[in-house]
């Protein structure tokens, strides 16, 4: 029989392959902490700007003099701005050189003023220097012509170009003059000296100025005939034509050995014209350039020198080019800042190949007017390269600074990525370099910081005014990633861009609100893509956020109300963004509340009570932010439910008796809050505000002192039994969140509630009343009063009110203040205060203090978390690319193909001993330990060698193998309740522990045998069962999991069956179990049969189909069983049987097609726990008498476990739980003498 009952296991059974298995618990939300990115120092972004806004060009030539101190060769350099000035008069030679000069840097800065002056006396640079300053909005002093004088009257910031010989020395003066005035001031407290009666000059320091000098402080200018006697100024306002001639005359090796300097003069075209030679050239030198200059420079000064001025920009480009070619002829060039040698620099080698291809062309085109220029293949080559970068290399790049600058794969991956930037704005090359560009920015946030640091803001900014359609797409990624740094499905990017637009920013608020941001998320709330439902509840919530003309806006189009939808989302990052939302809809700090503003807070605070049970954190979080705004607008009310609440926890629940079906009987004195259920299903939020608006107020009995209360506007609206209810609802839902498994959700409700309670325990202190009438007066009833038995929760009706009012002895009909519960014993007359007086008035003989401020001292409510911010993170992260278990090289698949093949081959290897299960032993004790408690739940690994042992509060891990404890983990439940339901959670993959607590809890735990405790993940925590009913003897938490369809399955001390998503963390249905005492065993069929078993307290076993109704799913009652049911078995197939088993020593065996049992082993009673084996016919019995016995489904005793092995083993304690292995045939055993054995089957003789 027991070979018949394995080969039909193996027929029948469909397993999923470790591939196919759901990897539950395992998106964003659990594997990371829910925190934005970390924040990257933006240099891209410069505080101080530099803009030049006047020019001085001075030429001291003396055309026809040589200065005195120079020996000049014959021939030597003659020409000044490509002029000859011995071609002309000395005055007109001057005139031309310095108009020619002035044309040179306004092709840098056209719009800057500029000022000649040619051949000056000390007098007229003095007026100049002033002059210029006054214009740039600052004075400074002037004093006698020199260095420093120069630094007086040029002040800072400032530009100086020295093109002469010896120019070093200026340089070395400026720096020696700028380090004394320093210290003078320093030394005199004072800006400067009082000189000729001006103001006092500002300080020049020369940090903030700027020097270029053409070479060092001994070295002479070049004097080459060939060359321009300027030759650093030639470089530095003409490059490319200087560059073309230098070129020429060096003579290396060259594709068109022809081209002569007079050929060069001749190169057709125009610098600003891209589609000519010269405009090409001129693209390609700035892109070549501007890569040198962010290869080696460091990021701060490249963004001070290369992004700031485009002046300085050019002057500094140019000045790369100058240092190229001076140092051929023995010159220096000197720069301050000082700049890095970059003469040398391997994209010179670019240059040179793109002058060849280039001049190349240049005799066809000049013969031939009709030729084709050909455009240089540089940036298409560049492109290519790139993209072989981004195709073959890894996301997991460090910062540039980081890198090595000697490696070439760090230049190549600098340089590529500079020049994709300087394409972008080329039509030619647009589209594709926009398609690198988006690939590079996934790669992470260090990439989008890379970029930006590049200049890539500018661009895109500009290519966003485009029109072109094809580019949208591409351009809304590239925002949405430069918007989730630094502060597909393009939609939900352009939702993402909206959001931050508005985020914190009152213009784009505004903005939003005239484009109709609201209406237009509104429509599309329904979208079937969950990321964009996300991004449009954030959006709307940001809208929205302290902007009140935003709110009401929504409240027209009832945003509210439509986004209550989303509250039940199958997707947990949706209904935290709906939280979110409607959360930042009431938290708007308006002075002035109206009735309807009331109305909208209480509605949606009550609707936020409803997903208070959440099965996500993530969404519980955002509730608990959402509701303490509600409090903080109506700290007042809630400050009087807390003082009521608090009287209400005096009165202790007494057992009474016990039920026939196991439940107690609770006796609960003193009077009762309503509603009593915490969602406040009872009555609708609208017929509690209709029924308190219709209804008339009634004067609290007892109210709290008012000068302890934080003072708000009164309002006649905010009265009667309805909006009390509200409240206590909201405050019922937070004193449960308060008691959340998770401690993060737990630690932020109690800062609301403990904020709150300790205002109500510093305002409850007694009043004396004087009694004014001789009548006597006794309180009303409050509003908190025990309802009658047959009335609905929520506004009674008026009748009611009357007789309350009658039965207590005023004898008129009264009004109830709203909001203000009983917070103190002492009671007010009737007499002493005007009928309609408002709420919170003063009162005859009271004394009030009108400030708004909290007496008790207090903090405001001020909690917060980082969902959205997180949320933002997914656009900072790669989503163009594969996933790292989805790539078939990453680390991470093939860790998960290793693991997949050893559970295979444990698998493969288990079927033989479960072959031989049903007629060998099952004694051999091949592990015993004393655990550090008693166990009451053990669990075997499937696929690793160890054990988990569940104590009151913490579960420990043994290696049965090894024989030693590998790890131990802290459950956080609370002190008075203990672990009743313990699994392992993916297990073929990343193991989770699964812990359920006897209140109904469930935590999930990741990282359970790291070595230290901050390596314990706590995945995620809810609250499965929220309603445990208190017995005379209890099961606790009841779990079973189904891990091909990710279902939990909840039950124990209650009368239901709760099944929980896992995906969506959201509870599918219900299923009432129909018994009067409680769930202790369940089981289900998970491969489509929706059969779902459980075992009770009474001793029946009920079948359910849950595909049914709830009130039409139990489809059979088998109650053969008289004792406690310790276990149900299903067993799997098309035709599996179902075994229960008793604390009564009966085990039956069921067809679920009858209602009797087919056969029936009846053992010995007293057996505290049952276990069958999943694959192999054996099955194991724990008893009270301390034994273990072992038999097949025939009822034959395969062995007798009385004492431990080994000389003179002790007798096992009595069995409090057993467990075993899922394939092999091994037979966990706890006791409740804390020992823990594992028993096996004999070795197989070879």
């Amino acid at each position: 029989m027991a070979e018949e009952f394995f080969n039909a296991l193996f027929e029948e059974e469909d397993e999923l392959t470790d591939w196919q298995l759901l990897v539950a618990y395992n998106g964003q939300r659990h594997r990371e902490k829910i925190q934005g990115s970390k924040k990257v120092t933006q240099t891209w972004r410069m505080k101080e700007r530099m803009k030049t806004v006047s020019v001085a060009l001075v030429l001291c030539l003396n055309v026809g003099v040589d200065p005195p101190d120079v020996v000049k060769t014959s021939p030597c350099a003659r020409l000044e701005c490509w002029i000859d000035p011995l071609a002309s008069s000395p005055q007109k030679a001057l005139e031309a050189i310095g108009s020619n000069l002035q044309k040179q840097y306004e092709r840098w800065q056209p719009r800057a003023r500029y000022k000649q002056s040619l051949d000056p006396t000390v007098d007229e640079i003095k007026k100049l220097c002033t002059s210029l300053r006054r214009n740039a909005k600052s004075y400074t002093q002037y004093i006698p012509l020199s260095v420093y004088d120069l630094q007086t009257w040029m002040g800072s910031p400032s530009i100086y170009v020295y093109d002469c010989s010896n120019a070093g020395i200026i340089v070395e003066s400026f720096k020696q003059f700028s380090v004394q005035r320093e210290n003078e001031v320093e030394s005199s407290g004072i800006n400067g000296n009082q000189r000729f009666g001006s103001p006092t000059p500002a300080v020049s320091s020369v940090k903030n100025c700027i020097q270029l000098a053409a070479c060092g402080t001994n070295e002479l200018l070049p004097m080459n005939p060939e060359l321009p006697a300027d030759l650093f100024t030639s470089c530095l306002t003409t490059p490319i034509k200087i560059a073309l001639r230098w070129y020429v005359l060096q003579n290396t090796g060259r594709l068109v050995p022809n081209v002569t300097l007079e050929l060069v003069d001749k190169v057709p075209g125009q610098l600003n014209d891209r589609r000519t030679m010269l405009g090409e050239l001129n693209w390609i030198f700035t892109a070549i350039t501007d890569t040198i200059a962010w290869n080696t420079l460091p990021r701060d000064l490249f963004q001070k020198l290369f992004r700031q001025d485009l002046l300085v920009a050019s002057l500094f480009r140019n000045f790369l080019l100058a240092e190229r070619i001076m140092r051929s002829y023995n010159c220096t060039p000197i720069s301050g800042p000082k700049l890095p040698p970059t003469y040398q620099h391997p994209m010179w080698q670019a240059w040179d190949m793109a002058l060849d291809l280039c001049l190349q062309q240049l005799p066809r085109l000049l013969e031939d007017d009709n030729a084709q220029f050909q455009h240089s293949p540089f940036f298409t080559e560049q492109l290519t390269a790139f993209q072989v970068w981004l195709s073959y290399g890894s996301e997991a790049r460090n910062p540039p600074e980081q890198l090595p600058i000697v490696l070439q794969a760090s230049y190549r991956y600098h340089t590529l990525l500079f020049m994709n930037m300087l394409v972008l704005l080329s039509q030619v090359h647009r589209l594709r370099a926009l398609d690198l560009l988006g690939r590079f920015l996934d790669l992470g946030p260090w990439a989008v910081s890379l970029a930006l640091s590049v200049g890539i803001f500018p661009y895109v900014l500009k290519l966003l005014q485009s029109s072109a359609r094809e580019l949208r797409p591409l351009l809304v990624f590239i925002w949405a990633k430069i918007l989730s740094v630094d502060s597909g499905e393009h939609r939900t990017m352009a939702a993402f861009v909206l959001t931050m637009i508005v985020n914190n920013y009152r213009q784009g608020q505004e903005a939003a609100l005239q484009g109709n941001v609201i209406s237009c998320c509104l429509e599309q709330l329904t979208d079937s893509n969950a990321l964009l439902r996300q991004w449009l509840a954030l959006c709307l919530g940001k809208v929205w956020s302290s902007f009140d003309n935003a709110r009401w806006c929504g409240v027209r189009d009832s945003a509210h109300e439509k986004l209550y939808t989303l509250l039940t989302d199958p997707s947990p990052e949706v209904r935290a963004a709906a939280v979110f939302a409607l959360g930042t809809f009431i938290n708007n700090s308006v002075t002035e509340r109206n009735d309807h503003a009331n109305n909208i807070d209480l509605a949606v605070g009550m609707t936020l009570s409803s997903v208070v049970h959440d099965g996500s954190p993530l969404v519980r979080k955002e509730l608990t932010v959402a509701l303490s705004a509600l409090v903080a607008q109506f700290e007042t009310q809630f400050v009087a439910v807390a003082a009521q609440m608090y009287e209400e926890e005096r009165n202790a629940a007494v057992v009474a008796a016990e039920a026939p079906g196991g439940w107690n009987v609770v006796a609960i004195s003193g009077t009762a809050s309503i509603p009593q259920n915490v969602s406040g299903s009872g009555t609708s939020v609208d017929s509690m505000l209709e029924s308190a608006d219709s209804s008339s107020s009634l004067e609290s009995s007892i109210s709290p002192q008012p000068d302890r209360l934080k003072r708000v506007q009164s309002n006649p609206i905010i009265s009667g039994l309805a909006y009390s209810s509200i409240y206590i609802t909201v405050w019922k839902s937070l004193v449960s969140i308060g008691r959340d498994p998770n401690k993060e959700v737990r630690d932020m409700a109690k800062k609301v509630l403990n904020t709150v309670r300790l205002k109500a325990s510093t305002s409850a202190k007694p009043t004396q009343v004087l009694q004014t009438s001789s009548i006597p007066h006794s309180a009303p009833s409050s509003p908190s009063n025990r309802l009658p038995v047959n009335m609905n929760q929520g506004t009674p009706p008026q009748n009611h009110i009357e007789d309350m009012m009658t039965r207590s002895g005023t004898g008129m009909k009264r009004d109830f203040t709203s909001p203000r519960l009983s917070a103190t014993s002492s009671t007010l007359s009737a007499s002493q205060f005007s009928r309609h007086r408002k709420m919170f008035d003063k009162g005859p003989n009271t004394i009030v203090d009108d400030k708004d401020s909290d007496s008790s001292g207090t903090k405001k409510l001020e909690i917060s978390t980082e969902f959205f911010e997180w949320s933002c993170r997914h656009f900072a992260q790669p989503v163009m690319q594969l996933s790292e278990d989805q790539d078939p090289e990453s680390v991470l698949r093939l860790e998960r193909e290793y693991r997949f093949l050893r559970n295979s081959q444990i698998r493969v290897e288990a079927r033989e001993e479960q072959s031989r299960a049903g007629f060998n032993r099952l004694d051999v004790e091949v592990f015993v330990n004393k655990n550090t408690g008693v166990p009451n739940v053990i669990k075997f690994h499937p696929y690793e060698s160890y054990v988990a042992v569940a104590e009151r509060d913490g579960v420990s891990f043994w290696e049965w193998i090894q024989g030693v404890k590998i790890g131990y983990i802290y459950n956080e439940n609370a002190k008075s309740t203990r672990i009743t339901s313990m699994d392992f959670i993916n297990p073929h993959d990343n193991t989770l522990l699964l812990c359920g607590s006897d209140d109904g809890a469930v935590r999930l735990w990741r990282n359970c045998l790291s070595e230290t405790n901050e390596g314990k993940e706590l995945v995620t925590a809810f609250q499965a069962i929220t309603e445990m009913i208190p017995t005379a003897r209890r099961s606790g938490l009841v779990l079973d999991w189904e891990q091909e369809t990710g279902t939990l399955l909840a039950s124990g001390d209650v009368r239901i069956i709760r099944l929980w998503d896992a995906q969506t963390e959201t509870k599918v249905q219900d299923i009432p179990t129909g018994a009067d005492s409680c769930v202790t065993s369940m089981a289900s069929d998970s491969f489509g049969r929706s059969l779902l078993i459980a075992g009770c307290g009474d001793g029946t076993v009920r079948l359910y189909d849950r595909r049914l109704a709830p009130s039409e799913c139990r489809v059979m009652t088998l109650r053969e069983h008289s004792r406690w049911i310790l276990k149900v078995h299903l067993q799997r197939g098309s035709e599996g049987k179902i075994i229960s088993a008793s604390s009564g020593g009966d085990i039956r065996f069921w067809d679920p097609r009858f209602t009797e049992s087919v056969r029936t082993l009846n053992l010995q009673q007293g057996l505290t726990s049952v276990e069958i084996h999943k694959h192999a016919d054996v099955l194991a019995c724990g008893s009270l008498n301390q034994y273990v016995a072992i038999y097949n489904q025939s009822g034959d005793v395969l062995s007798t476990i009385k004492y431990h092995e080994g000389f003179l083993g002790q007798r096992i304690g009595s069995i409090s739980c057993m467990a075993f292995h899922p394939y092999m045939v091994k037979l966990a055993a706890g006791s409740t003498d804390s020992y823990i054995s594992v028993y096996s089957t004999p070795p197989r003789r070879s």
